[in-house]
């Protein structure tokens, strides 16, 4: 991740509003929001659990935006440091090489979002 971990986010969220103004897009992405609200809501697990389950799932599939997005919304819900640093881990052992680079990744992007960058 060159830029930083705001950057990244910031850039996610506005590809993202962008098509939300879109009337091909728009109706997709409204839904899209709703159902991210509602997985992410409390429930039998915290929302910090499933935004770490949706890191190591961003780990897997290498989206840099959404692991900027995850490990954000990982730390603003409470997850530590050492919790995300152990779901990078359980992500590299699920995903091997290619997660342990984008592992790192959200690693550094961990360092970025806990500095407020």
């Amino acid at each position: 991740m060159a830029e930083s971990v705001s950057e990244t986010v910031r850039a996610f969220s506005e590809g993202i509003r962008g098509l939300a103004k879109e009337s091909a897009t728009g109706a997709v992405m409204k839904a899209f929001h709703a159902m991210h609200q509602a997985a992410v809501a409390p429930g039998a697990l915290e929302t910090s659990t499933k935004e770490l389950l949706a890191l190591a799932i961003a780990i897997a599939t290498q989206c840099d935006g959404c692991i900027a997005w995850h490990v954000t919304n990982a730390i603003k819900a409470g997850a530590t440091r050492d919790q995300v640093l152990e779901t990078i881990g359980v992500a590299v052992m699920m995903g091997g090489g290619p997660a342990t680079y984008y592992g790192s990744k959200a690693a550094a992007a961990l360092e970025s979002a806990l500095a407020g960058a």
